[in-house]
């Protein structure tokens, strides 16, 4: 398994169906060993989940969008939030992903929580944004946040992800 770099990525987000596509700035978010994504909104957790072996009984909680101020900026006290990406992720079935917040977020006191993007997966993502800082964080609609990373697999996987997040919020 082998990172990709930034001419290898250059060239997937070219292709017919780019491995990474409605980013507000490729130049800006395609990095030396990943592609920056951006927060679209952020959300605001009302209720419980609930999980089990089989998936039978999970429960997603409720979520409340919270607006961006005039300037679209939003103050996020301390605690635990939902972001949705802008940008769309088409993973081919030989590359998975994993991510990693931006350094600037982990100095602010803010990280960010994520899944595997599996082989195959199609969406707009989703991840888990914490505030530590007891001060609490104030971040920018479309800020660059999360340094999306891209492994080449030693093959294709023959199914690849076929979950109920496939093609979730692909319309903007």
């Amino acid at each position: 398994m082998t990172m990709l770099s930034h001419d290898e990525l250059i060239s997937l987000i070219n292709e017919k169906t780019p491995l990474v596509e409605q980013m507000i700035d490729p130049v800006a978010q395609v990095q030396p060993n990943g592609i920056e994504l951006t927060i679209g909104c952020v959300e605001a957790h009302e209720g419980s989940g609930a999980i089990s072996f089989d998936n039978s009984e999970r429960k997603l909680p409720t979520t409340k969008n919270i607006d961006f101020d005039e300037d679209e900026w939003v103050n996020l006290p301390r605690g635990c939030y939902k972001i949705v990406f802008n940008e769309i992720v088409n993973i081919p079935k030989n590359i998975a992903a994993i991510a990693k917040p931006r350094s600037s977020l982990l100095r602010c006191g803010v990280t960010i929580e994520t899944a595997i993007w599996d082989a195959g997966y199609r969406g707009r993502s989703e991840s888990l944004l914490i505030v530590f800082n007891e001060n609490g964080f104030k971040v920018k609609k479309n800020a660059r946040v999360l340094q999306l990373l891209f492994f080449r697999l030693g093959e294709d996987v023959r199914k690849g992800y076929s979950g109920i997040y496939q093609n979730e919020n692909i319309r903007p």
